[in-house]
């Protein structure tokens, strides 16, 4: 039997997903990771289109253990409650026959990177105006996240990868494995001890490597080497004229007045240049080695609107320092655009872990249900 809540995820049976998947097909494989694999397939629709057939994603764990348990329920935790455009939705989930896995809408066009890197035929290469909506997008996923959401949640893995494009090309931000959610008293989530740096080389804030801790701040970093590739259409680590990281190279290019020679050559020409500007000294604001230095959600969104000039950088790329001292530079910006958001607190990995353990997974989000709301 299939247990569901109006507007939520539902419960589906092993044997569903494994049929949908065609028994889990190599065919079927749309990528995999550390967690696992990742399966394209086919479900009766929910309660959008009952009746219906719907094109999944099914994410399959690769761990029946305590970690991949753990993993399972983290993800689970964090996204099942939240409710954004710009967000990848959970369809629905399954604990059945030892198996745990999370069913999410399906992305017919695949991710950013794909599109940006991919050299398959038929691949289509994101014009200007279609990339510089991609960054307003993921920015307001982000924004979502950091200041709208109940609580504050890190992604931890904003990387190209994991931006999706749906039918229309609207960029959805997704996989939320590494997500985690902060205390509202609090702004950092700390890794377990031992657990070294998580996330991908280009993408990592330079200040996770000494404090191995996730802040809105190391999102906003990622953040800024998403736009910078969005941008120059080369990856965050690549090497180019002597220069290891994307955004070492565009620094000099600013410096030397020539930043508009980072967009990428494969537009030929066909970019707007104020835009380009803007997104370019966005990037590069983002990338500030002090993360204090960094814009907040609420200023970046203003950025990419136009509502205020684009932020100012300096020609330099200044050192960075740690212990870091304390700024606040770009911050000014946010004032005029603060949100005030309710302090409900997050149902805990350690709850649904109990609920988990105890075969009661639904009461989880029968609870969660009551205090839903689509922004």
């Amino acid at each position: 039997m299939i247990r569901s809540l109006a507007g939520g995820p539902r419960e589906f049976e092993y044997r569903e997903l494994r049929k949908a998947t065609n028994n889990f097909d190599e065919k079927m494989k749309l990528g995999q990771g550390g967690y696992g694999v990742v399966y394209r397939g086919v479900v009766v629709g929910d309660h959008t289109s009952p009746g219906s057939a719907v094109e999944v994603a099914v994410k399959k764990f690769s761990r029946a253990s305590t970690q991949g348990q753990n993993d399972f329920l983290a993800e689970l935790s964090i996204i099942n409650r939240l409710r954004h455009k710009h967000l990848v939705r959970l369809v629905g989930w399954s604990h059945d026959n030892g198996e745990l896995l999370l069913v999410y809408e399906f992305m017919p066009n695949g991710s950013l990177d794909q599109h940006l890197f991919s050299s398959s035929p038929g691949r289509q290469l994101l014009g200007w105006d279609l990339r510089y909506t991609i960054v307003k997008g993921v920015a307001s996923a982000l924004h979502y996240l950091h200041d709208e959401y109940d609580q504050r949640v890190v992604h931890r893995d904003l990387k190209a990868s994991n931006i999706m494009l749906d039918a229309s090309f609207s960029a959805r931000l997704g996989d939320f494995g590494l997500a985690r959610a902060i205390e509202t008293d609090k702004t950092s989530y700390m890794e377990d001890v031992g657990g070294g740096v998580h996330g991908t080389v280009g993408y990592i804030a330079p200040e996770c490597f000494h404090t191995e801790k996730a802040t809105r701040e190391s999102d906003v970093y990622a953040f800024g080497a998403v736009v910078l590739e969005v941008v120059c259409g080369r990856r965050p680590r690549c090497d180019i004229d002597g220069f290891h990281f994307l955004v070492d190279w565009v620094w000099r290019l600013h410096r030397d007045g020539r930043a508009l020679d980072a967009v990428d050559p494969r537009l030929g020409g066909e970019f707007d240049g104020e835009q380009a500007e803007r997104l370019i000294l966005l990037g590069l604001a983002c990338s500030h080695p002090t993360p204090a230095e960094r814009p907040k959600t609420p200023a970046i969104q203003q950025i990419l609107l136009r509502s205020v000039p684009p932020p100012e950088v300096p020609p330099f790329k200044p050192s960075f320092v740690w212990p870091a001292t304390d700024g606040g530079l770009l911050d000014t910006m946010s004032t005029t655009a603060g949100t005030t958001t309710s302090q409900l607190s997050l149902t805990s990995v350690s709850t649904w872990s109990g609920n988990f353990m105890r075969g009661s997974l639904s009461h989880a989000f029968q609870q969660d249900a009551t205090s839903d709301s689509l922004p």
